[in-house]
């Protein structure tokens, strides 16, 4: 922390001293970020009226071995573009790509609508295992036609190495609201009556599930179309990172690249 106060001018948290044309944001980094900047957490003092470029800027400039191509950034656990305006004491996550997605183009999540007589979804992150038999049980209903199943388990290996264990971390309250919008949406979009998406953090073990996701629905083919849309939504955008423990080492597992829209532009140049 004391390294990172010299590298961004750390102030102290009381507002004595400041002029009114400065302000302080948090900034959370995350991932193989969390890393390169070695601190989970670090205040940035600004001027007045700064917008999320002028803070990746000042972060390129400080560290100019940490590359930000291709990050997105929230501000308070909401997606923001590189002209959002911050305020005084925002907390702005930097979001490298999460554990990894299909590869294939993605939308972006729609507007949503949010009717008091919604059913609820069952959406959670939780450290203690999954018990996906009676998450199953829990969301069949007698005018469903179609309950599928995404069950996503840890296996003993990865790109021809062995792999011993691996730990996943989240931006929480960010990954919790996304889960819950990807959830509506589905709904909404396919027809279908219910979803549930429980993700596991923390260190899993191999055979281990690290995220169930299940479709109910009165029809099989929207149940199969909603599944496969949330797993593949769910591994570009929902905040949540994977390192990888082998045999031979460790590392933080590659993202594919987010949807349009979602990156920045960072300040090591714009990301393509």
């Amino acid at each position: 922390m004391a390294r990172l106060g010299a590298i961004f001018g750390l102030m102290r948290l009381t507002r004595g001293g400041y002029s009114a044309s400065t302000m302080q944001v948090r900034v959370l980094p995350f991932g193989v970020l969390k890393e390169s900047l070695g601190s989970d957490a670090f205040l940035v003092e600004l001027e007045g009226d700064s917008t999320v470029a002028d803070l990746l800027a000042r972060v390129g400039q400080r560290s100019p071995a940490v590359t930000l191509r291709g990050i997105a950034v929230s501000v308070n656990a909401e997606y923001a573009n590189s002209n959002r305006v911050l305020r005084d004491d925002d907390e702005v996550g930097l979001l490298p790509p999460v554990s990894g997605g299909s590869g294939r183009a993605m939308r972006a999540v729609k507007a949503l609508d949010k009717s008091a007589n919604e059913p609820a979804n069952v959406v959670a992150l939780r450290r203690e295992p999954i018990e996906a038999k009676r998450l199953v049980a829990a969301a069949k209903q007698g005018e469903d036609g179609a309950v599928v199943v995404f069950d996503g388990i840890v296996r003993n290996n990865s790109r021809g190495r062995r792999t011993l264990y691996l730990d996943y971390e989240a931006y929480e309250e960010m990954a919790a609201k996304q889960m819950e919008e990807l959830a509506r949406e589905a709904r909404r979009q396919f027809g279908v009556r219910h979803v549930t998406i429980v993700h596991r953090l923390g260190r899993l073990q191999v055979g281990e599930t690290s995220v169930l996701i299940v479709v109910a629905s009165a029809h099989r083919a929207q149940a199969y179309e909603a599944s496969r849309w949330l797993i593949d939504m769910l591994k570009k955008t929902v905040p949540i990172w994977k390192k990888e423990t082998f045999a031979d080492g460790a590392v933080w597992a590659d993202g594919e690249p987010f949807p349009d829209g979602f990156a920045v532009e960072g300040a090591n140049g714009p990301s393509t």
